[in-house]
């Protein structure tokens, strides 16, 4: 059990990681997420199971290193396993028939995306991709989310791949265009808060999948706590998903870099000894 049985890097700070987990890969849903920890006095890092296969009891979980935990997780080879391996956790994604979707994710936000994506188009639905990140080699599962898209839009800030531009310049084109029935949103927060802003505009409903700090994952600590519709909501047991509209996307904003300071005097300190 949680053993990594496939590894490969994506780019130099993102990695695909297929690991042993037959329980999670028969119960998750789109939209679950997982906590694992790498050793045992390693801290609890939420992802997103990207896919799962139930046949070979398998799920794929895509990490960006952004500190000392992700650091050592991309270190992690084949045949590792990993301490520990919660989930699925938080609530799946609600697919149903409605019309025309919008996808748009930003960078390592794709990895979430996709099994959404493939939700809706097996639900009978339109779905139209918009994949956004900084330059082309943070473009990630472009070919799986064009298997489960009747259109896909790639937008990158430098223009090295597809078009230059942000996602929200691609979604506007489309919803111009096109009636757009709903919309999910997942990357960075920034990203989800002009998305929404877009797409309020429009008056079209629109979910974010949000990702704040976890500890527990379960509710209990209140680390994960957002503020939606003036009320307080924990992102673990309440979302990940959640009325984008009615996200204050701001606080979050400020709570996700309440200890950045610490967490990169953590990560130069874990690079001098390694």
């Amino acid at each position: 059990m949680n053993r990594i049985v496939e590894k490969e890097f994506f780019s130099e700070n993102v990695v695909k990681l297929v690991v042993e987990a037959p329980l999670i890969a028969k119960a998750r849903k789109p939209g679950n997420f997982v906590i694992l920890r790498v050793s045992e006095k390693g801290e609890r890092i939420p992802l997103t199971i990207a896919a799962a296969d139930e046949q070979k009891g398998t799920i794929t979980l895509i990490a960006q290193k952004v500190g000392v935990s992700t650091e050592k997780l991309a270190k992690m080879e084949v045949g590792d396993k990993l301490i520990d391996l919660v989930g699925p956790l938080g609530k799946a994604t609600e697919i149903h028939k409605v019309g025309t979707i919008l996808a748009c994710g930003g960078g390592v936000g794709v990895a979430p995306l996709l099994p959404i994506v493939e939700g809706f188009k097996k639900a009978g639905n339109r779905v139209i991709s918009v994949l956004a990140a900084r330059s082309k080699d943070l473009i990630i599962l472009e070919d799986e989310i064009r298997k489960w898209s009747d259109e896909v839009i790639i937008m990158t800030d430098d223009g090295s791949y597809g078009r230059k531009g942000l996602v929200t310049q691609g979604a506007e084109e489309i919803i111009q265009r096109e009636k757009i029935d709903e919309c999910i949103a997942i990357g960075p927060a920034i990203m989800m808060k002009f998305t929404a802003l877009l797409t309020k505009k429009y008056e079209i409903p629109t979910q974010a999948s949000l990702n704040s700090m976890m500890v527990d994952g379960t509710g209990m600590c209140g680390a994960c706590r957002v503020t939606v519709g003036g009320k307080t909501k924990f992102t673990c047991v309440d979302g990940p998903e959640f009325d984008a509209h009615q996200i204050d996307f701001d606080e979050m904003l400020m709570r996700l870099g309440g200890y950045r300071k610490e967490e990169q005097v953590a990560f130069e300190q874990y690079c001098k000894i390694n």
